[in-house]
């Protein structure tokens, strides 16, 4: 379905590898049970189209990933939580993967004051770091090659829930 989308003429700004991306990482998120609903929305102020993925067969509307596409490349923004939980995980990845986390991109200004509701404070390395929430764990141009380790990282922090057999 999402490649027959893909296909019509208004996504024609959209780079075959950026194709292939989207196409890869859909696929392996509707495995781990996540969904984009098979629409592709308006990006708004973030691209010309996005993708938003959420949870399949549930009511919740929490997001947990998005792409957003605009001319001349895709971004893929990942949602977590309880970041200084999963340290261990970040310090061990790839630099392309700890950079997100640990680099200067996003860094909190605290431009609504001490008290903000949107800032992502943790720990990673022994290093207290606080991010914007509007602008966390985005990968500019995600690369194909690095697509395990994109989907890894998602895995981390939403590991596949085990079903646990009815008790009699």
């Amino acid at each position: 379905m999402l490649e027959t989308i893909l296909s019509e003429s208004q996504f024609d700004y959209i780079g075959e590898q950026d194709k292939q991306f989207i196409l890869s990482f859909t696929k392996a998120m509707e495995q781990m049970g996540y969904t984009f609903g098979d629409t592709i929305g308006s990006g708004f102020c973030w691209g010309k189209h996005m993708l938003i993925f959420r949870r399949a067969g549930v009511k919740s509307k929490n997001v947990y990933a998005r792409i957003y596409m605009s001319d001349g490349s895709i971004v893929l923004r990942l949602f977590f939580n309880n970041v200084t939980k999963h340290a261990s995980f970040i310090s061990a990845a790839p630099q392309h993967i700890k950079e997100v986390f640990t680099g200067d991109y996003g860094n909190c200004k605290h431009c609504k004051g001490n008290a903000c509701k949107f800032r992502k404070d943790y720990v990673i390395d022994g290093k207290a770091i606080e991010k914007c929430n509007g602008t966390t764990f985005t990968f500019f141009h995600p690369a194909f090659v690095h697509l395990l380790d994109y989907l890894s990282l998602f895995q981390e922090f939403y590991p596949k829930k085990k079903v646990l057999p009815n008790n009699p």
